[in-house]
């Protein structure tokens, strides 16, 4: 088992001490053995199961499932919704009654540039039932619709949200709010250069109103790689890293904040009030790493029941040469580092465009007991396990022991994980957006030329500790 160390906040990579020999910075790009092949027929393993949403969807590039969507899947009510692109780009909507493995699907009017792995799907229900969906963004306008009923998965027109910084958007998500309202975040601008925007959807008025044109402000000097959750409290949670350039190389720096008022006023973990828009001057910093460390955006974020944040990515740590994944936690006082795996295939992240590297990156579901000690569990993808999809589980954090379970028979190719909460929250039950996926490295101009495979959810739960 691996010890867990404390340190003070904020705490320096240096700290690490790892006994290892440091080997120079001299990829360009990541660079790896070689990828597996795909799974034929994707099965499950390790006590989960699959349900098939549909044969036909977009496999060559891995917009249908990037790393933590909000959402490609959630549930509202008794119903889970779930979006992905058909082989011919055009944007597909399913949903299902929970308790009946039958989806119903719904092909839309719009498509999306599916080459460009940017440009994936996000999904909101509000309190009302509505749909709202955000598709198709690298750099460009708005896209984004409303379902025409409760629980319809039919959209009506393309519409503006406030008409406000909607003409350079890129990574939208959508957040519920207790209450029935909705939070829309967005980067404006590019990479390296843009600025992270807020917008709430309130529920009885049905419009969009902005609470910031700048959250985060990169000051035309770099640009942040956000990750959001809103807690069973209602608390809403935000972590970024840093990046200078388009080169994801100069990524730096975790930050954190959270608010206790839907996004309208900021603290940091231990209480204290925080000024925006953030900069990197004044953001309060859960983990600090200098650029060339193969530091992955964004982070994952979570928060367990009693409201503490927990963060997952991975980055090289000091005297090594292989990116590990860690959980870095905030215990009430300070932040904590874990570090999870302990990889052997060394690979620098650096570059433009979509990268393809030889692990995923991570979601993280967390649960706390009743003496405190938090269930942790992380799910990705390792090359080094055949491709297969890895959960990763942790009882306790404060004892660190790490169980590892592959649950996939085969490879999913560049697949990377994003879930459902809702599902997690109720069920202790991992839903996870499943397709096998073909991506070119660093290239969102021309799409693989793979055939269509099935897109599915994975039912996986955890033993019970």
């Amino acid at each position: 088992m691996t010890e867990a160390r404390v340190f003070s906040h904020p705490w320096n990579l240096s700290d690490l001490r790892m006994p290892l020999r440091l080997l120079p910075f001299i990829f360009l790009a990541i660079v790896a053995l070689g990828s597996p092949a795909l799974a034929a027929d994707l099965a499950p393993a390790g006590g989960a199961r699959l349900l098939k949403i549909a044969d036909d969807a977009f496999a060559g590039s891995s917009v249908n499932v990037l790393a933590n969507s909000q959402h490609t899947l959630l549930t509202h009510g008794d119903t889970q919704f779930a979006a992905f692109y058909a082989a011919d780009s055009t944007l597909v909507l399913a949903k299902r009654v929970h308790g009946n493995d039958t989806w119903t699907t719904q092909r839309t009017a719009f498509k999306g540039r599916t080459a460009d792995a940017h440009n994936s799907i996000a999904l909101g229900v509000d309190g009302d039932g509505f749909l709202h969906v955000a598709w198709d963004h690298h750099n460009n306008p708005l896209n984004y619709a409303r379902g025409t009923a409760p629980g319809s998965l039919e959209l009506g027109p393309r519409e503006a949200m406030t008409g406000a910084h909607e003409n350079r958007v890129t990574y939208p998500a959508f957040l519920p709010l207790p209450g029935g309202d909705l939070l829309f975040f967005h980067r404006d601008g590019g990479s390296g250069r843009g600025n992270l925007v807020l917008s709430r959807y309130d529920l009885r008025a049905r419009r969009w109103s902005q609470l910031h044109a700048s959250l985060i402000n990169g000051e035309g000097a770099r640009s942040a790689y956000p990750a959001y959750t809103v807690d069973a409290r209602g608390t809403l949670h935000l972590a970024w890293v840093w990046r200078a350039t388009p080169d994801v190389a100069t990524n730096q720096d975790i930050a954190y904040a959270r608010s206790l008022d839907g996004g309208v006023t900021w603290s940091a973990a231990d209480g204290r009030p925080l000024t925006v828009p953030f900069t990197a001057a004044n953001a309060d910093y859960a983990l600090r790493v200098g650029p060339n460390r193969s530091l992955m955006n964004p982070p994952s974020l979570a928060a367990d029941s009693l409201g503490r944040p927990l963060l997952a990515n991975y980055w090289t740590p000091e005297g090594s040469d292989v990116p590990q994944f860690h959980v870095v936690r905030h215990d009430g006082f300070k932040w904590r580092v874990t570090p999870v795996t302990a990889r052997t295939t060394p690979f620098t992240l650096a570059g433009g465009g979509t990268k393809n590297p030889p692990i995923s990156r991570a979601v993280l579901a967390v649960r706390a007991a009743e003496d405190e000690g938090r269930e942790v569990v992380l799910v990705y993808r390792d090359d080094e396990k055949e491709g297969r999809i890895i959960a990763a589980t942790c009882e306790d954090l404060r004892k660190t022991g790490w169980r590892f379970t592959a649950l996939t028979a085969g490879s999913v190719g560049a697949w990377e994980p994003s879930y459902d909460p809702v599902a997690w929250a109720r069920n202790r039950e991992l839903h996870l957006l499943v397709q096998a996926v073909t991506q070119r490295d660093g290239n969102d101009r021309e799409a693989a030329a793979v055939a269509p495979t099935p897109v599915s959810v994975l039912l996986w739960q955890p033993p019970a500790p």
